[in-house]
């Protein structure tokens, strides 16, 4: 997204500020405390006991992309000398590599225990002809609001084709990885450690023994971790590293503080001395926030910060007469001499409602209706003083001593580069090729060619902002990789001009959405790239470049949230971050804002990140939203009106909007009766549509965030809810259900792994199969949420077992989910297609119709086979459509349902009883899938024709049965293949 101009204001909202004056003492919940890392671990070997035993693992799903934008980049790495091969890992969407200068990219780290990484290093030294060395330290260290905690670090010794794990697995957020130079036994690393809570396990790590034991060697306090460590490149046993205080929490992040510093070693890492003090030109105190590090070969040393330091107030000669300062302090009578043109201008500058002028505020005021006072409560939540003096944002330095004094290198203020929020940045880079060419990574990618005095923009408009790494290759100058939230960026002149890479589907969606159209599409929305629609058919390939249209459009920008389709006329209702959202059409209509407003005298109404919206199915001209009340709008959100009180705890002080609503679902059996919950642990129900609402929070665990409320399709007082203890860096799992609306509470899924749940839904054509989305992955209950089985497909077959792709296949259309964060998950009723919502692999889906049909009764069968779908014949089946495509063959899913191990004879046969094909299959316990092609043995009618480019009989029109046999039972279901219209002509296209 383009943080400028008015969404700038959008983007901020009061969400990311300096909170140096919140107490940081936080008090945990009851029975909630920060998960140890054994039982995080623990966990991964859960899910992967339940994908072991799933008996839907023959499920096969399908990536649906998007790719033309990406998802975050944390760090890249080339090999020196050889632009076509580097490596690339995603904030959540796992590690992945390339030889053939990002034509193609293939995975590596996709069913480790977490695929979040925070840094790698490479060595490319391969004595033993296996590959480079890949350390990767998991978890990501730029503290967002889904930076995912990491287990440790992990080696690979043969280029990632297999792993170990190595330790430091309770950092859980690592921003450096360093091997060093001279010996492959040392490696550095900066722990930021966790995220929601303190903890001693943070600052530099040093192996000297490949990993085998660690030693902390640097440590500040419970609170300050280290975020960046560089290697001098004249010197390698002098080592520098960045520490850096910070403390994040669900209502506030305090984004510095005195242990940020800046560090020296020159013995290798075993000792250290802090260079950023009093005196030594650099910042100190408590409004340091992060710093990043470089050093060039010359032996300059370049850091930059995040000065958290208030800007100093400077003379304006054309401030306007009225600020918002002035009337913090002004009184009544002073007011009330404002000029009516100087108040008017205020209103006008501030975007406040037409509704309201100079002349009526001054008759409100003057009749006692308000008070000054009241006008910057409209404008402002309880934290948006914050920003009227802006932080001093992003500072270079730059040291030709070894850090000993440090100087700034520009005059004037880095303006619209960090913003408020330089946790997300402050990374350095100087091209090794030349001292005085440096670059900060921002918002945008910004460089100087003076040694930091002047900058300049160095990305394109095709660029995504919000960079993260930058990496220059050594032996080849000009020739530079950047990573941001848009993905992978490549350039070969040092930035003049940019090659875009987003070959993976590696999107981080906030949300997943489907309407009814034939086919149906897909939407969502993702962090930093906006809401996009494309069609569930779409199939990843680079086709579109050919015809010059992507299937996918984007219908809104910023951080896309979350949508709601009108059937009857394909309206779409979606937004930004903090409850903007608007309301415009599927195929990419005109945009009208639809928000509630709250009026002047009332503060302004608390808005999630991701508020939540409903259209009612019974009424779509109804639209409900969340702030920290559920609003109404009974006219496609012309209008709004407040249904419930504040249904929260009524916030916290902090400068992250907190008590806030974070779910909301209505019944699909009534109209009114509606659910909400909150970001601080409330369920609330309404039975009469908004005038009674009941607390339903006894029983649950208290202070966790509700991250869904859902009211069952199946019985009408049913009530499913999911609690997610992320934000507190607890990381059980908790889904509960209720069947009297939750006066009372059952905790289901005792059986999950130990993972925060983002979302849980039932089936809507089978009340006991559940599906449940967590930070590690996809699981699905068919007991009604008595156990739990993983939920990640794997590869149909056909007659015996296809093996699971390598770790160096292309896999971009695999039909594996890896253990990716699943954020939002939702049924398509007609087609029984589940579409998936990953934070950090874009959209999958698949096919749940058969898993929809295993209800108790066919479970508790030996054996049991499904009718197929229907197929329709042919004539072209075995046919090239021209001479260098592919053949035409159709494919059906054949599945059966068995309790039993071993061989399973499966036969095809015809309306007599003869048989038209036989196979073996190796059968598993659960439901197994074949991939059947319709190939006869023989042909089936006197006049048949082989199928001219595959020599294969085809089934022709009429019924079949399919049998199955497996130990000893042997069930059956029909086939049928109707008549399908004939090709008007065989004739078939020759190139020339």
């Amino acid at each position: 997204m383009r943080r400028v101009s008015a969404f700038a204001l959008l983007a901020l909202l009061a969400s990311f500020a300096d909170a140096q004056n919140v107490d940081p003492v936080v008090h945990l919940p009851n029975d909630v405390a920060p998960t140890p890392a054994a039982e995080r671990l623990e966990a991964a070997a859960q899910r992967e006991r339940l994908a072991e035993a799933s008996p839907v693992a023959e499920v096969p799903f399908r990536s649906v992309g998007p790719t033309v934008m990406s998802g975050r980049v944390t760090a890249v790495e080339g090999r020196p000398g050889d632009p076509s091969t580097f490596y690339v890992a995603y904030a959540s969407g796992g590690l992945w590599v390339t030889d053939n200068g990002g034509a193609s990219f293939v995975p590596l780290f996709d069913h480790m225990p977490t695929i979040t990484i925070g840094d790698l290093d490479v060595d490319w030294r391969d004595p033993e002809g296996d590959g480079p060395t890949l350390w990767v330290g998991t978890g990501e260290a730029n503290s967002s609001r889904s930076s995912y905690a990491g287990t440790g670090v992990y080696l690979s010794r043969d280029g990632g084709a297999t792993w170990e794990h190595v330790g430091l697995e309770e950092t859980q957020h690592i921003g450096r990885v360093a091997v060093h130079p001279d010996d492959p036994q040392t490696v550095y690393v900066a722990a930021t450690g966790h995220l929601y809570s303190p903890n001693p396990e943070r600052g530099v790590y040093r192996t000297t023994d490949g990993g085998a034991t660690w030693e902390r060697t640097l440590f500040v306090d419970d609170d300050t971790g280290a975020i960046d460590l560089i290697l001098d490149p004249t010197n390698s046993d002098r080592v520098y590293a960045a520490t850096w205080t910070r403390s994040r929490r669900a209502w506030d992040f305090r984004e510095g503080g005195p242990g940020s510093a800046i560090w020296a070693s020159d013995d290798g890492g075993a000792t250290w001395e802090r260079l950023s003090v009093e005196g030594s030109g650099f910042p100190t105190g408590a409004t340091v926030g992060r710093i990043g590090l470089d050093a060039h070969p010359s032996g300059v040393l370049y850091a930059v910060v995040d000065n958290q330091a208030r800007r100093p107030d400077e003379p304006d000669d054309d401030e306007p007469a009225v600020t918002r300062d002035r009337l913090r302090t002004i009184s009544r009578a002073d007011f009330l001499e404002l000029a009516e043109e100087d108040l008017n201008a205020f209103l006008d500058a501030n975007n406040v409602p037409y509704s309201y002028t100079a002349e009526s505020i001054l008759e409100d005021v003057r009749d006692g209706r308000l008070d000054p006072a009241d006008l910057i409560a409209f404008l402002e939540d309880a934290n948006a003083q914050l920003f009227d003096t802006p932080v001093i944002g992003a500072e270079v330095y730059r040291s030709d001593d070894g850090g000993r004094s440090w100087t700034r290198t520009h005059e004037d203020t880095l303006d619209d580069l960090f913003y408020s929020y330089g946790y997300y940045f402050a990374i350095v880079r100087v091209d090794p090729a030349d001292a005085d060419r440096v670059y900060v990574l921002g918002v945008p990618l910004v460089a100087s060619v003076d040694g930091g005095a002047t900058w300049e923009r160095a990305d394109a408009e095709h660029v995504h902002v919000d960079h993260h790494d930058l990496w220059f290759d050594p032996e080849r100058p000009g020739f530079a990789l950047s990573g941001n939230d848009g993905g992978l960026n490549l350039t070969y002149d040092g930035g003049a001009t940019w090659t875009k890479l987003n070959r993976p589907a590696v999107g981080q969606f906030y949300t997943v959405q489907v309407d009814d159209a034939e086919p149906y599409n897909v939407y969502g929305g993702l962090q930093d790239n906006g809401v996009w629609v494309g069609p569930s058919t779409y199939e990843p390939s680079p086709e579109w470049r050919a015809e010059g249209d992507y299937p996918y459009r984007r219908l809104f920008g910023g951080d896309g949230m979350q949508v709601q389709v009108d059937e009857r006329d394909g309206t779409v209702y979606t937004g930004l971050q903090f409850g903007n959202y608007v309301r415009t059409t599927r195929d990419g209509g005109p945009i009208e804002r639809t928000v509630p407003e709250h009026e002047l005298g009332e503060r302004p109404f608390r808005f999630n990140w991701q508020a939540p919206i409903w259209l009612s199915r019974h009424l779509p001209d109804v639209l409900y939203m969340g702030s920290d009340k559920v609003h109404r709008s009974l006219d496609r959100g012309e209008t709004w009106e407040a249904l419930s009180e504040d249904l929260t705890g009524g916030g916290r002080p902090g400068d992250v909007p907190y008590g806030t609503l974070t779910s909301l679902h209505e019944s699909p059996f009534e109209f009114g009766l509606l659910a909400a919950g909150t970001d601080d642990g409330h369920v609330w129900v309404t039975e009469d549509g908004g005038r009674t609402w009941r607390d339903r929070s006894a029983g649950l665990p208290e202070d966790l965030w509700v991250s869904r409320v859902e009211l069952s399709g199946h019985e009408t007082r049913r009530l499913l809810v999911a609690l997610n203890g992320y934000r507190w860096d607890h990381f059980d799992s908790y889904v509960y259900r209720s069947d009297d609306l939750g006066r009372t509470w059952e905790r289901i899924g005792l059986d999950l792994p130990a993972e925060p749940v983002n979302v849980a839904k039932e089936d809507p054509h089978n009340p006991d199969v559940l599906y449940v989305g967590t930070d590690g992955g996809l699981y699905v209950s068919l007991d009604g949420g008595q156990s739990f089985s993983a939920f990640h497909g794997q590869r149909a077959r056909l007659g015996t077992e296809v093996e699971e792709a390598g770790p160096f296949d292309e896999v971009e259309e695999g039909s594996r989910l890896p253990y990716v964060p699943v954020h939002d998950l939702v049924v398509q009723a007609r087609e029984r297609d589940l579409a998936v919502g990953t934070h950090g692999r874009s959209l999958w889906i698949a096919d749940v119709g058969l898993v929809s049909r295993l209800t108790a009764d066919v479970m508790a069968r030996t054996l049991h086979v499904f009718p197929p779908d229907t197929l329709e014949h042919q004539s072209n089946w075995g046919e090239r459509g021209y001479t260098w495509s592919d053949p035409s063959e159709p494919s059906v899913d054949v599945g059966y349902w068995t309790t039993a191990a071993g061989t399973a004879r499966v036969r095809v046969l015809d309306a007599d009883g003869g048989v038209v094909r036989q196979w073996d299959d190796a059968a598993e316990p659960g439901l197994n899938l074949m991939a059947y092609n319709l190939v006869s043995d023989e042909a089936l009618e006197d006049d048949a024709e082989a199928g001219e480019d595959t020599g294969a009989f085809y089934l022709v029109p009429g019924t079949y049965t399919v049998e199955v046999s497996v130990g000893g039972a042997t069930a059956t279901a029909p086939l049928v293949v109707e008549p399908g219209p004939e090709l008007r002509s065989r004739a078939r296209k020759k190139m020339p």
